[in-house]
């Protein structure tokens, strides 16, 4: 199965109608899941939902006395759903403000939109580069930490296709702070190192051929190594 970041969810979840809560029928509010546990401490396995909060919902208001009455807290519940399903469940709040700082409001779908023009506009670039064969451009672009993340792992992978010799040291010294932009890096590197039959000296990290015994740099032995 592909993997999708979580601005993929995103621009995915913003796509679907808003369920309307089947205790109230008001339109319910795309809410980010916050990094912690729910519940059995298994997690939302969402990482975005949809969740009524119309304080006049008979579930949230007669929430507050059945849970005092029945479990001695001072706490209410919120209905919610998962997206892209009929699954409503109760999602428990110990304020009134309880989950809204996790609503998605008109500033972050702003935010979202303004990614994908930047998404969009990076693929663009990458695509001119690749027909090029302009590895230092496409460099640039996946080192650079305010391109967007998809236009960044695109273009270490293009590297791996495009990229000369002269992208490893770069590549090698710089870290992208992404585990999967690093993955597709290094798979990169070992790629460029299949194009050219070359391999890095285990000793000074010099760029060798493949079939070296010796080290052209260091001199060290390297054969078998």
């Amino acid at each position: 199965m592909a993997y999708e970041t979580r601005e993929q969810v995103l621009e995915r979840v913003m796509q679907m109608t808003k369920p309307k809560c089947p205790h109230c029928d008001q339109e319910m509010s795309l809410w980010e899941v916050p990094p912690i546990n729910f519940s059995d401490g298994l997690g939302w396995g969402e990482p975005f939902l949809f969740v009524c909060f119309n304080e006049e919902c008979p579930a949230y208001v007669n929430g507050w006395k059945h849970l005092e009455e029945n479990y001695a807290h001072r706490a209410s519940y919120r209905c919610m759903n998962y997206p892209g399903t009929t699954v409503f469940e109760f999602m428990p709040v110990f304020s009134p403000h309880g989950g809204t700082g996790q609503m998605i409001d008109d500033q972050v779908i702003a935010q979202q939109e303004a990614l994908k023009e930047a998404t969009k506009k990076g693929f663009n670039i990458l695509a001119t580069c690749f027909v090029e064969k302009d590895g230092p451009a496409i460099l640039r672009l996946l080192l650079d930490p305010a391109e967007p993340a998809r236009v960044r792992m695109k273009a270490a992978e293009m590297l791996g296709d495009v990229g000369e010799l002269e992208v490893i040291e770069p590549l090698r010294s710089f870290k992208v702070g992404n585990d999967l932009i690093q993955k597709k890096v290094d798979e990169s590197v070992t790629k460029i190192h299949a194009r050219f039959y070359t391999r890095e000296c285990p000793f000074c990290a010099e760029i060798i051929k493949q079939r070296a015994k010796t080290c052209k740099h260091c001199g060290k032995e390297v054969a078998g190594v």
